[in-house]
């Protein structure tokens, strides 16, 4: 096991801050003193079925807390996500139904695996204690926090100045949060900013109920291939972990050279002395930012994909680009035409190639657009029916087959 300091070292990594370092350094010392691992807990409700690398921050945390030998518990809110997290809300959030949480979670549970060593990962439901409080036990769990620091919370605040309506079930999940961490004795939870007061409640409900508080390892969230909003499928701005290798490699070659760096931080498995070379490196010139996002992309690809497909991502990505040829494999979709002209926009969206006419009608308005090699800007486009050749962006083509 790695000395206390070289532990602290490998956990600040990326770290957008630590809540206390001396208490976690504290944590460290008597952990190897004892040669006991400290439990760490990260919590996730299973909203949505498919894990983007956004998500994956906080599980390449856990696996650096796994490699220094301490015990990792991942935990599916499966109760709390039928309540709902308000978190950054401007309106009450609808809950998921048991079915629905249930579904999720066992998509969760196959996708983790990818990052988290399955034999050193614990799994736990909060459904297991959270279902057998009583209407008393839930009474004296509220006893133990007020309405004004409730109010404190950001989104709270904001919808109760604005005179927006917040449900009393929203007030409990910081509450049922923080109680997971009792029931679990956590030393250390993982959580992104927008988590600050989540996390927070859980070391004051410790200290209420005459435990040691929990240190708090808070990550930054991880921005889209925008470089400005968090990733988020609803954005189109995600890199899914269970997208195809090409597609995953080219996202990944699009983003600008400074993100590149906060993707190295928080995705990469190489060494902090490696990383810091490669920004010396950078920013002496002697390292090229696109070889240094080759590099990056080809080791991502590999973990979700094995070596082969990344080498092949990285060689059809190559002709593509470099050689402006286009994939020897292009999937066919074949669309029932409706009208003799039909709007490119839907056929966009019915192919596939776009979740909404809104999403295509900003790329043709960006000329990310073409069909059969011919940069289309109009967004009124039609096209008779026929068979064409539709890129989007730089790496993503389909040929659109009317029957």
């Amino acid at each position: 096991m790695l000395s206390p300091e070289k532990q602290l070292e490998t956990i600040k990594r990326g770290t957008v801050e630590i809540l206390l370092e001396k208490e976690l350094l504290h944590k460290l010392e008597k952990s190897f003193k004892e040669n006991r691992p400290l439990k760490i807990k990260a919590g996730f409700d299973p909203t949505a079925p498919d894990i983007h690398l956004g998500h994956t921050v906080l599980l390449e945390k856990m696996r650096q807390f796994q490699e220094l030998g301490h015990e990792v518990i991942f935990l599916i809110g499966d109760f709390t996500g039928m309540i709902g997290d308000p978190t950054g809300k401007s309106e009450t959030r609808k809950p998921l139904t048991r079915e629905e949480v249930l579904k999720n979670a066992e998509t969760y549970k196959e996708q983790i695996f990818k990052i988290l060593t399955p034999e050193k990962t614990i799994i736990k439901f909060n459904s297991e204690w959270l279902m057998n409080l009583t209407a008393m036990d839930i009474v004296r769990l509220q006893a133990k926090q007020t309405v004004a620091r409730m109010l404190e919370r950001e989104d709270f605040k904001q919808r109760f100045t604005g005179h927006s309506p917040i449900g009393i079930h929203e007030f409990m999940y910081p509450l049922l949060q923080g109680y997971d961490s009792v029931v679990l004795n956590i030393d250390v939870e993982l959580g992104g900013t927008d988590q600050r007061f989540n996390l927070l409640m859980g070391r004051e409900l410790q200290q209420e109920y005459g435990q040691e508080p929990q240190s708090l390892v808070i990550m930054p969230l991880l921005e889209g291939l925008d470089g400005v909003k968090k990733m988020s499928k609803s954005l189109g701005n995600y890199i899914g972990i269970s997208e195809s290798p090409k597609d995953m490699y080219g996202k990944l070659m699009s983003i600008s050279d400074e993100l590149m760096i906060k993707y190295y931080e928080l995705l990469s498995h190489i060494s902090i002395e490696e990383l810091n070379a490669i920004k010396d490196g950078l920013k002496a010139g002697t390292v090229h930012p696109k070889k240094a996002k080759e590099n990056l992309a080809i080791e991502i690809v590999e973990r979700y994909w094995g070596k082969d497909a990344a080498i092949h991502a990285k060689e059809e990505f190559d002709h593509v680009f470099k050689e402006k040829g286009i994939p020897d494999e292009i999937p066919v979709f074949e669309l029932g035409w409706e009208e003799e002209d039909m709007w490119l926009p839907k056929i966009m969206k019915l192919s596939g190639l776009t979740n909404s006419t809104g999403e295509a009608i900003r790329l043709i308005k960006q000329g990310a657009v073409s069909v059969d090699d011919q940069k289309i800007t109009d967004p009124q486009k039609t096209v008779k029916k026929g068979s064409y050749l539709i890129r989007t962006g730089k790496r993503k083509f389909l040929r659109v087959k009317a029957v």
